[in-house]
């Protein structure tokens, strides 16, 4: 599918839903990142901000991308409502297209999927080859299907993590593996609808 089609898609998607003046983090990001130091984190595909807001807060210099203006422009506009336009900068990329520039201690991708042709892998390999040593790469997929979510798909293969580490194809001697579970959860979804779903957690730090 066309570039275009995505932006168009992703757009509407964001447009469509209403504006939050204080977006919730991701459960995992809060449950995995809050033990460590903030540095220098990038958030793919940031959505409705949430997460950027959440790690700018806890001290982290934050670059939260999305292939949507809407939700880019949104996300700005957070970030100065909250006094946050020193920690965090919200850029418009396609990962198809382009990777952001610079060296992270953190980078974050919860439930990068899209209806659209995206290779993945060498956008989370990319991710990886980012990292300063000791920095991590945190993927979280989704390892169910919501009732709200946008693909209902009942053949709709969600890889394991390992997986995923598999497809991404990092070196062990200068990546390690630290984490790669399904856990479950209770989610809440638009309207308050509740949920159990999985998530595929995969945390990998770069050693050297």
């Amino acid at each position: 599918m066309r570039t275009t089609d995505a932006v168009t898609f992703w757009d509407g998607v964001y447009a469509d839903r209403p504006p939050s003046t204080d977006p919730e983090p991701n459960h995992r990001l809060v449950q995995f990142i809050s033990s460590i130091t903030p540095g220098h984190a990038l958030d793919l595909g940031c959505g409705g901000g949430g997460d950027a807001l959440w790690l700018a807060r806890q001290g982290w210099r934050v670059t939260a991308i999305d292939i949507s203006a809407v939700a880019v422009e949104r996300l700005t506009g957070l970030a100065h409502s909250h006094g946050l336009t020193d920690r965090l900068i919200a850029q418009r990329h396609d990962l198809r297209e382009s990777f952001p520039s610079g060296e992270f201690d953190l980078v974050s991708a919860h439930y990068l999927h899209t209806p659209f042709d995206l290779d993945r892998s060498t956008v989370l390999r990319a991710a990886a080859h980012s990292l300063r040593p000791g920095g991590r790469l945190l993927v979280v997929d989704h390892g169910s299907t919501a009732p709200w979510s946008w693909n209902q798909d009942p053949d709709i293969h969600h890889p394991a993590p390992l997986e995923v580490a598999a497809e991404i194809g990092l070196h062990p001697a200068t990546w390690k593996v630290e984490r790669a579970e399904a856990l479950s959860r209770i989610a809440t979804g638009p309207g308050g609808r509740t949920a159990e779903v999985t998530d595929h957690v995969l945390l990998i730090r770069r050693t050297a």
